[in-house]
């Protein structure tokens, strides 16, 4: 078909025309394509765990996230791929590259704009190559966590004007090529490991506004001579500061210089004195408005008089952590400050009376005074700071952490701009007053952590402007609806968060969708009890819901929760709540967090949650479900930081699939029915607890050729594993915590387990287990609990578990087949709680140096061993700590028990069913915190030791079925506590003490001991009075016995001497008639030689 010419002609046009775009660079044709597959490359080398490239496709590369190119010439220009670090009280939310850069991005020869912060390059260093993006003008790299050196290549980046390597790892000195870097205006070293000194080359930045320096050494100053166009310089902990006087000389000639930091600097009061006289005329620049001086040594007056002579236009001011111990200021501070806006005086030793000269400061709108010494009472201490101007100024006070004591006063109005006060932390009591006075304008108020009682006053909710209410952590009461009732004038409109958790407010749940502007609700761990109203509704702006450890109940449904598309937080566990969900609902919101323990999801497996992509905690334990596990539920727990679906019904295998967990996941997936192997995704988790289940095969999970570095806690415990245990243990860096208890292992406990050093806890109990404990397991010296119990291990007790495991607080090998005699290097174990032997073919004596377990003489809470049970994992950010527990399978009162942490200290030695002969030693009465005392089916003989009465926080104690004779102490009588008592089967004879706790026993406590008699045996002792052991005295009633046996010696003499001589002379004439004449002339002789 022929084409109209005016067609053609149109054509012709827009051809010429486009051509014309192009030529002019309106219009560009799209990325070059070798700089679109070196940035495909880029994609490539990257673990994009979170899609940050996921729009890396297609041809045209300028369109990408993150790319943009030059409209001209179509060269990429700019590349922008900063993460996100979001963190919140629950969880932190990552948004990150990880992996090594690639060279091939050197082909971005154009490229002016380089952002890659905030991304994570563990165990990489910063590229060289990035010296080769010679146009480059802004480059930034901080927090990347890069290691080594800042390449010295960057000096070559003549046109760089922004370098931000803030919060790496970067170690050595600052290279001197920096100093060529002449148009430099922002460079920011902060937050690394860079050692030496500041080098003099750059002295050559003289265009730079922006110096950010940490950790290294300042030197004389001299480089800053010629920086005079800076206008912000942070110089913290800069070592040598305080021996040189040049530098700050230096900063009084920076005459635009805003914002100075010195922050840990050394500097002291003798600093400053030493500076007035070798400067005396030293004033800071007029421009100067921030200053920060915390983390020195300022512990007098001094520094307020230096600064009223230096500087007078300061808006901001930071002296905190700097040892101040209060006292008097400058006479005139309040008068120079007359611009002071914000003062930050937290971590001192500040008392209340040292907050009256700041009273005057007439423009101070924030005062913080957190962690000081303020002890005095509330009422006081705001009475004093508002007897100035400061009481029309200030809007933000911060007195948290201190000790302040008192009430609330009823009148908080004086402060008649306040907008936020802090008063959390400190040791305040009584009801906050039912009329109280509030600032008019006041939007924050916390008062959590002490000791509130009562109920939220009327007047709370007269204040418009209240957006945030914290009465968190007090003993706060009355029925929640009434409390929120207080709240439903007019601050309703206004509030923003309200926390109310940790009290005892009580009743149901009331409507809270009256709170138009809530974002955040705590009403966790209270006493809210009842049914949810049907059809309740949430605030549509709610961001956190948080009800958790109540005892509520009721149906919550699908259409309660549509308008909550802002929530990121929802914890409803330790409830009752049935969650009635339709199977195809998509949830208007994207959680992070999500808490729902003991509420009942079941039967199946929510499939909503496949829509929540950021989800970073998953608990949704003991929640009634029974399901096969689908493949995209475990794709989902690869973003998790913590995943708990334990105690369910729970079947299938789970698949072993090239997943990659998020790093510090804690994962459990206990009592479930889960089988099979155990997959090799598994092994990036810092906590995994996959105990009763019925996992069969962890070979190629302990044995991957990969280090598995962060895995602390590993509990297989009560699975259907078999065989030998793999000796593949040396893969494991960081395992603090290993059970794998009640499975049914065969032979010898593998060698490598010894080269696990940071082992904390190892239970292999109830396997079949044979051989002897390998001698490697002396490395594990930081053990703290070893339970090898039933298994059938043989040899004698290692010499070594008690000169090299020292740190041992729980040691059980109960029912295997050690025998031979008990090492003598038990006795090395000072911190040992429970010992636990029993049920082996031990023999010979019980060592007398038990007397050194200094852990069963001393009370728990006097024990420096005696902390959280926690182990350290190498995180983004530094070290991390996780906590661990230890669960302990006891024998107590004969039956098996369970003991955690807080019951662990339960302290006992259980020594029973073994051959142990010869005499009880003496010396176990001085193990004086001994709660259980188990010697039972031994050969001991002998009596029994009286001392063992001093035991008096004995509740267990069992020698029955020995060859013990004589008498049983009436020492015993005095064991208040004895809840289980068995001396039966032995040779006892004689009358059973007279005590209230020995007669409460069963006859069978005493059996088969032939000359025992009295109660409660029914066999009577005859008339006389039994021979008895001494009596356990205590050292006061020693002394009173002394005092006692003394005064009665006293009278009998008395008594003999008395009767001895008056007697006499009553009943013998011629013996009173001798007395007689005998006081007559003694008389006589007094008086003649009084006269003379």
């Amino acid at each position: 078909m022929k084409m109209n010419p005016s067609c053609g002609s149109t054509v012709m046009a827009m051809v010429v025309l486009l051509m014309l775009m192009l030529h002019a660079g309106v219009v560009r044709s799209g990325c070059i394509e070798r700089e679109r597959q070196a940035l495909l490359d880029f994609k490539a080398a990257m673990v994009d765990d979170y899609g940050m490239l996921s729009s890396w496709k297609g041809h045209d590369c300028c369109n990408w996230n993150g790319v943009g190119c030059s409209n001209l010439t179509g060269h990429v220009i700019t590349l922008h791929l900063q993460g996100e670090l979001t963190e919140n009280e629950y969880t932190t939310v990552e948004r990150v590259l990880k992996g090594k850069i690639p060279s091939s991005l050197v082909e971005l020869q154009h490229l002016r704009y380089l952002n890659l912060s905030s991304n994570y390059f563990q165990d990489y260093h910063i590229p060289e190559f990035f010296a080769n993006l010679t146009r480059l003008r802004y480059l930034d790299l901080s927090s990347c966590h890069f290691g080594g050196r800042i390449p010295s290549q960057f000096g070559s980046l003549s046109h760089l004007t922004y370098l931000n390597l803030l919060e790496n790892d970067l170690e050595g000195s600052i290279p001197y090529q920096l100093g060529n870097l002449s148009k430099l205006q922002y460079l920011d070293l902060w937050g690394n490991s860079l050692q030496g000194t500041i080098p003099s080359q750059l002295v050559n930045l003289s265009t730079l506004h922006q110096l950010y320096l940490y950790s290294v050494n300042g030197g004389e100053g001299q480089w800053l001579s010629t920086l005079t166009s800076l206008t912000h310089l942070h110089l913290e902990f800069v070592l040598n500061l305080n021996h040189s006087y040049n530098w700050i000389h230096t900063i009084s000639n920076i005459s635009r210089l805003r914002e100075l930091s010195l922050f840990g600097c050394s500097l002291s009061d003798h600093f400053l004195s030493t500076q007035r006289q070798k400067l005396p005329k030293f004033k800071f620049p007029d421009s100067l408005s921030i200053l920060g001086l915390g983390a020195n040594t300022f512990t007098s007056s001094l520094i307020f008089q230096w600064l009223s002579n230096v500087t007078s236009n300061l808006v901001d001011l930071d002296l905190s952590y700097s040892l101040w111990d209060g006292g008097s200021t400058s006479n005139h501070f309040d008068i120079t400050m007359q611009s002071l806006e914000r003062l930050d005086l937290s971590h001192n030793q500040i008392k209340g009376g040292d907050l009256e000269p700041f009273a005057n400061i007439c423009t101070l709108s924030s005062l913080s005074v957190l962690h000081n010494s303020l002890a005095e009472d509330l009422e006081s201490i705001l009475h004093n700071l508002s007897a100035g101007c400061v009481s029309h100024s200030l809007q933000e006070l911060d007195l948290s952490f201190n000790q302040i004591t008192g009430s609330i006063p009823d009148d908080l109005s004086m402060f008649q701009s306040l907008k936020r006060l802090f008063l959390s932390q400190n040791q305040l009591r009584g009801k906050l007053p039912e009329n109280i006075r509030l600032p008019s304008q006041l939007e924050a108020l916390s008062i959590s952590w002490n000791s509130i009682e009562g109920g939220i006053p009327n007047s709370f909710g007269n204040i418009c402007s209240l957006e945030s209410l914290d009465l968190s952590y007090n003993i706060m009461t009355g029925e929640l609806p009434d409390a929120i009732h207080h709240l439903s004038r007019c601050s309703r409109y206004s509030l923003q968060d309200l926390d109310l958790r940790n009290n005892k407010f009580n009743g149901a749940l009331p409507d809270i969708s009256i709170f138009p502007s809530l974002k955040a609700l705590y009403l966790s761990e209270n006493k809210l009890n009842g049914k949810v109203p049907k059809g309740i509704q949430f605030p549509s702006q709610l961001e956190a819901l948080v009800m958790n450890s109540n005892t509520l109940e009721g149906v919550i449904r699908d259409s309660q929760l549509h308008s909550l598309s802002k929530l990121k937080v929802l914890d409803l566990s330790g409830n009752s709540f049935i969650l009635k969900i339709s199977p195809d609902w998509i949830p208007p919101f994207q959680l992070q967090v999500m808490m729902l323990q003991h509420c009942m999801l079941g039967p199946y497996l929510p499939k909503w949650l496949q829509t929540q992509k950021y989800l970073k905690q998953l608990d949704i334990s003991n929640a009634g479900i029974s399901d096969i596990t689908p493949k995209w539920f475990w794709a989902l727990s690869t973003r998790l930081h913590k995943m708990n679906i334990s105690y369910n019904n729970l079947t299938g295998i789970i698949p072993d699939f090239p997943l990659r967990l998020m790093e510090y996941t804690s994962i459990f997936l206990a009592s479930n029915q889960f089988e099979g192997s155990i997959p090799l995704f598994l092994r990036r988790a810092v906590s995994l607890d996959l105990s009763n289940n019925k996992f069969s095969n962890f070979t190629s999970f302990l044995c991957a050729n990969d280090t598995a570095e962060r895995l602390g806690q590993l509990d297989i415990s009560k699975n259907y594993l078999s065989g030998q245990i793999p000796d593949c243990w040396g893969n494991f860096k960081s395992l603090a915590y290993i059970d794998l208890s009640n499975n049914n292992f065969t032979g010898q406990v593998p060698t490598s387990m010894g080269s696990v050093l940071e082992l904390r806890v190892l239970i292999f109990r109830n396997n079949f287990l044979t051989g002897e404990l390998p001698f490697s397991m002396k490395n594990c010296t930081k053990l703290v609990m070893l339970d090898a119990g039933e298994n059938k291990l043989s040899g004698t007790i290692p010499p070594w578990i008690g000169s090299s495991l020292q740190q041992l607080q729980m040691l059980s090998l109960r029912k295997n087949h050690f025998f031979e005699s008990l090492p003598l290097s038990l006795c090395f174990l000072k911190g040992i709680r429970f010992l636990d032997l029993s049920d082996n073919h031990l023999w010979g004596r019980i060592p007398k140096c038990f007397i050194n377990f200094s852990a069963m003489t001393i009370p728990e809470r006097l024990l420096t061993d005696s902390y959280e049970h926690s182990y350290d994992v190498n995180h983004t950010n530094g070290r991390y700590g996780y906590s661990y527990d230890i669960i302990a399978l006891l024998m107590w009162k004969g039956v098996e028990h369970i003991f955690e942490n807080d019951k662990l200290l339960l302290k006992g030695i259980d020594l029973s069913s073994n051959q142990l002969s010869e005499d009880i030693p003496t010396e176990l009465g001085n193990l004086v915190e001994l709660v259980s005392l188990n010697l039972s089916r031994n050969n001991l003989t002998g009596r029994i030791p009286w001392q063992i009465g001093r035991l008096m926080s004995l509740e267990f104690l069992d020698l029955s079925r020995n060859h013990l004779f004589g008498s049983i102490p009436s020492s015993f009588a005095k064991i208040d506590r004895l809840s289980m008592l068995d001396l039966s089967h032995n040779n006892l004879s004689g009358m059973i003490p007279i005590g209230t706790q020995l007669q409460s026993f069963n006859a069978k406590s005493y059996e088969e001991n032939q000359g025992l008699c009295g109660l409660p045996l029914e066999k009577l002792c005859f008339v006389e009075e039994p021979h008895q052991e001494p009596v356990v005295k205590t050292q006061e009633e020693e002394h009173d016995d002394f005092i006692q046996t003394f005064f009665m010696s006293m009278g009998l003499g008395f008594f003999v001497g008395f009767w001895g001589i008056l007697g006499t002379i009553l009943f013998n004439r011629s013996c009173r008639h001798a007395y007689f004449r005998f006081l007559n002339n003694l008389t006589e002789k007094v008086v003649t030689r009084w006269h003379y």
